[in-house]
């Protein structure tokens, strides 16, 4: 249960949460005004949407009409009467606009009077400037005294008998526009551009940002000055052109003479491309490529047996002959220098014979080689061959991988080993003497291990660097710190709100600090200090007339203290007497902003000192009510009963977003025979803090 009070009165407080639909900035804004023209207080107008800025434009529209009138009113005065300083006195904000706006008002009238140019180049204050030279002018200026939040068509529709300067203010060129003038000075905008604060200059409206542009999927918008433009995302490549309408045409080469074909080739288009097609040029025994070039048919291949047995076919340029056979020696014989037999060939004559560096040994009609070691000679081939020991005695010559060498092989260990002085098995290497990690690193078999230090994590592109833990990035970082976390390289630290709380000994927690203990409060010796969640407030409570408080006043205010006054008539004073309110009470309570709102919550326990089952010949009665302070029925009293007495809980039904003060007026109302014998006020100050810690 959230914190709550006991007092022996009756409590009822209602204040509404901010709900609802989302409304457009337009309609807050003409909300506000039209609560403006009401003379509505604009600090305290019903919200219509939850959204705070929504909240914001309310106001500030609704206080834009208020000065309006108010400076209207001043300028009204100086025309009439010709003097200020008698009429306004007090010291209010609406009292020094309205004063304000008189004296700028006679200050233009008297630079007419002087002759001088109205447009004067005196430093004074922007609506003080427009007031004095709307005044020199003999017309009525129009004040802004806020950038309101007035719509484009809410300025279009603003006729000359709304406007209280006359149209000549653009003529005479006191608006100073940069590119249109309305009247009233009043400047407006081109198309594609908005109003800058100023009032007067313009700038560019960035329609992509804005999301104002019709562009397409596919298409991506580029703001250019006063407009947009949209432009394909993904260019249309070569062989095609981008059309008006933002799509592929294909370019078609051979009709706009792109093409590089050369005359003795036709071009034909294709989609995205072209081709040259050569032109038959070539005559018989030729073939043309794709070049246009022409090649010689070889017969010999191309036809199955061009000449006639016993012949042998021998291919020209453009055509073929055919030649009677000669004899034919087999292998490992030639012909002898007359030409008319078969001889053996010596194969092991030369340099390095046919055994490439092995010894060779002829035979008629062949050869035989001796292969060295680690060689085999292959008998089909008649070669020596390098034998791969890795592939005939697998797993039996090394511990690890075996690669084969050129009438050898060696040995080689996987990543993570050396081979050992044997030159086949393999030990473990210990990486961490060579200080792979960043941090921490331990050795395992055949590999390493690298770890961090407490605050950091193993990176995962690498495994090998540490990367810091944002803590404050987990998915429990609401509950490392109650307000605000700052990560810090391995660790991290809380952070509390700057004033009226200080970081509890958890290093987590923001733990209140009392003002009024401590003393670094500002109340006066007449006030009394009441501690509130992240600050304080100063009270002084005065009895009203008529009645007179008991008890002692304190310099500071507990959480269960109650002010009570109490009737004291003055003799024969009957109206007095008369009244039923017997007693006006004072109490304050401090709540947080509750961060998870479920269901109500009791704050104030209201217990009076009647029985719950009163005589049953006596009509009576206790009713609660709610009298002031219920703002959008944030807040209800229930009537239940505690041992054995009637008790008034006022209850918190909607969530309150801090920081907000709020005064509830609740009565008790003694019911005798359906008449109110006598009542009991009290007012209970809320003070809603910002945090919910």
């Amino acid at each position: 249960m959230g914190p709550g009070i006991v007092i022996f009165f009756s409590l009822f407080g209602v204040l509404n949460g901010q709900g609802g639909k989302q409304i457009s900035i337009d309609e807050c804004c003409k909300d506000g005004r039209v609560r403006g023209i009401d003379n509505q207080d604009c600090t305290v107008i019903p919200l219509i949407s939850e959204s705070t800025t929504c909240r914001i434009v309310q106001e500030q529209c609704c206080t834009a009409v208020l000065e309006d009138t108010i400076c209207t009113n001043g300028i009204n005065m100086a025309k009439d009467q010709g003097a200020c300083d008698t009429q306004f006195t007090g010291s209010t904000c609406e009292t020094k606009t309205a004063k304000m706006c008189c004296d700028c008002c006679l200050l233009g009238q008297a630079v007419q009077e002087q002759g001088l140019t109205c447009d004067h180049s005196l430093s004074l204050g922007y609506q003080c400037g427009l007031v004095s030279r709307g005044c020199c002018n003999d017309g009525a200026p129009d004040v802004e005294t806020k950038n309101s939040l007035v719509s484009d068509k809410d300025n279009e529709t603003l006729t000359d008998k709304d406007n209280p300067l006359p149209n000549n203010m653009c003529s005479n060129g006191l608006a100073k526009c940069a590119q249109e003038c309305v009247g009233n000075f009043t400047c407006a905008c081109f198309k594609g551009y908005k109003l800058k604060p100023d009032g007067k200059n313009c700038e560019d409206i960035n329609e992509c940002l804005l999301g104002a542009s019709n562009c397409r999927g596919g298409e991506h918008c580029i703001n250019t000055v006063g407009s947009f433009r949209c432009q394909r995302e993904v260019s249309c490549g070569t062989g095609y052109e981008l059309t008006d309408s933002n799509n592929c045409k294909d370019i078609d080469e051979c009709e706009s003479g792109t093409h590089n074909c050369t005359p003795d080739f036709e071009c034909q288009n294709t989609q995205g491309s072209f081709r040259c097609l050569p032109k038959n040029q070539c005559g018989d025994g030729y073939i043309q490529d794709a070049m246009g070039s022409c090649i010689d048919i070889n017969e010999c291949l191309a036809q199955t047996e061009p000449c006639h047995p016993g012949q042998s076919c021998m291919n020209t340029v453009g055509s073929f002959t055919c030649q009677r056979n000669s004899i034919n020696c087999g292998r490992g014989y030639h012909l002898n220098d007359d030409g008319n037999r078969c001889v053996d060939i010596d194969e092991c004559k030369g340099p390095d014979g046919a055994c490439a560096g092995h010894s060779c040994i002829n035979l008629v009609g062949s050869f035989r080689c001796e292969c060295k070691a680690g060689f085999i000679f292959n008998s089909i081939r008649r070669l020596c061959e390098d034998i791969n020991e890795c592939r005939h005695y697998p797993g039996r010559l090394c511990a690890h991988k075996c690669e084969n060498a050129l009438g050898s092989y060696k040995c080689i260990c996987t990543q993570g080993f050396k081979l050992a002085s044997d030159g086949r098995n393999c030990d473990d290497l210990n990486e961490c003497e060579s200080s792979p990690c960043s941090q921490e690193c331990a050795n395992v078999y055949g590999s390493y291990q690298c770890y961090c230090r407490r605050g950091y994590q193993l990176s995962d592109i690498d495994g090998i660097n540490c990367e810091d833990i944002d803590e404050c990035a987990l998915p429990t970082r609401g509950h490392i710190c109650s307000y605000h976390c700052h990560n810090t390289p391995g660790s991290f630290h809380c952070i509390c709100p700057a004033t009226g709380y200080i970081l509890a000994p958890n290093g987590r927690s923001c733990q209140d600090v009392d003002e009024c203990v401590t003393g670094t409060h500002t109340c006066s010796e007449t006030e009394s200090c009441f501690n509130v969640q992240g600050g304080f407030r100063c009270l002084s409570f005065e009895c009203p007339p008529n009645y007179r408080q008991t008890g002692e006043t304190r310099a500071r205010v507990e959480r269960s203290d109650t002010i009570r006054c109490v009737k004291s008539c003055q003799p024969n004073n009957i109206s007095c007497v008369l009244d039923p309110v017997h007693s006006v009470s004072h109490t304050v309570i401090s709540l947080p902003t509750f961060r998870e709102f479920t269901k109500p919550e009791e704050i104030v326990f209201l217990r009076t000192m009647s029985p719950a089952h009163s005589s049953p010949h006596i009509s009576s009665d206790i009713v609660f009510d709610i009298l002031e302070g219920n703002v959008q029925n944030s807040f209800d009293i229930v009537k239940r009963q505690e041992h054995g007495m009637i008790v008034g809980v006022v209850r918190q039904v909607k969530p309150l977003i801090g920081s907000l003060n709020m005064v509830l007026k609740l009565a008790m109302n003694y019911v005798t025979s359906g008449v109110v014998s006598h009542r009991n006020i009290v007012n209970v100050h809320i003070f809603v803090s910002e945090f919910w810690f």
